[in-house]
């Protein structure tokens, strides 16, 4: 698996890192961020998880007051705090948070399968009509954090944050939703397709695999294909593609089996057999732990 627990925690941060390096450099992403952008005029950017910085700070479309207040140590502190509530609470759905300052930033995870690879982050809005009143309780809260501000620069640019109605904005929230549900689809086959960058022999591996995964096929198969002992073959494999040969095979099938499920009378099981699954339970269990759903939910979807 991916994230496999025998992992070590480098090995975990270079495999979310080129997934997430892959994502960002994709047409998929660039097509719809720039979309989103130019519909919603709201910043949007793909972020990686426990990222240490401001991630809408220098993304198109920004708030100038979220900038100000990024431009000092202090409140930018507050605002990584708030990130790391973010990702607590973001683990299996969107969430929506308001700051001490009642901007709202919203994030919403990307899965490959059960595991948060990223997070698309937007927002930086106000919900609500802004007020004297607010204003002077954030100020206030920026003096005790020890932060230096112009307050009538503050000002002005608080009182010219963007207002989105919460429902208009539960909209583009759902929008969002249902790109990460995409960008979730694509990681699989990233995960599956490899870099430009491995070994021949890796290459090969990947090119039998996929010709034969509707078969019975064994590690011991594939390294005799590739003219490799099995035990060097299973290491080789595993070091250069982050996954386990059987983990391998299994993300093969499952995305086999999605596009078989497009056909709209093509029966669940039949789908599952003609992709090389030999039992319901195990295609089952092996579909949910990869596509993050079960393939009932996945069809309807």
């Amino acid at each position: 698996m991916l994230f496999d627990s025998t992992f070590s925690a480098e090995d975990l941060t270079r495999q979310r890192r080129l997934i997430l390096s892959s994502l960002q450099k994709s047409n998929l992403y660039a097509t719809y961020r720039d979309a989103f952008q130019g519909a919603t005029d709201l910043p949007l950017v793909l972020r990686s998880v426990g990222s240490f910085r401001s991630p809408l700070a220098d993304a198109r479309n920004g708030n100038p007051f979220c900038r100000l207040l990024a431009s000092d140590n202090k409140s930018c502190a507050a605002c990584l705090c708030r990130q790391q509530q973010f990702e607590g609470s973001a683990i299996g759905e969107a969430r929506t948070l308001d700051c001490f300052a009642g901007i709202s930033e919203s994030v919403v995870p990307v899965h490959l399968g059960e595991h948060v690879v990223a997070f698309l982050q937007t927002g930086q809005v106000l919900l609500h009509h802004p007020s004297e009143r607010r204003f002077r309780l954030c100020a206030g809260q920026l003096r005790k954090l020890g932060a230096v501000f112009d307050e009538g620069l503050l000002r002005k640019a608080y009182f010219a944050t963007r207002v989105i109605p919460r429902k208009q904005y539960d909209c583009i929230l759902r929008l969002l939703i249902v790109f990460a549900e995409h960008l979730s689809s694509l990681t699989n086959q990233l995960v599956l397709q490899g870099s430009g960058a491995e070994l021949p022999v890796v290459t090969l591996a990947r090119t039998f695999i996929k010709e034969h995964h509707t078969e019975e096929l064994s590690l011991t198969v594939v390294a005799r294909a590739v003219h490799m002992s099995p035990f060097y073959f299973c290491k080789v494999f595993r070091r250069e593609t982050g996954l386990t040969f059987t983990d391998y095979l299994a993300r093969m099938r499952v995305e086999s089996v999605k596009t078989q499920l497009l056909v709209p009378h093509m029966y669940i099981g039949e789908a599952a057999f003609a992709c090389g699954f030999q039992s319901l339970s195990q295609f089952n269990r092996v579909f949910r732990r990869f596509a993050g759903q079960a393939p009932s939910a996945f069809r309807m979807r």
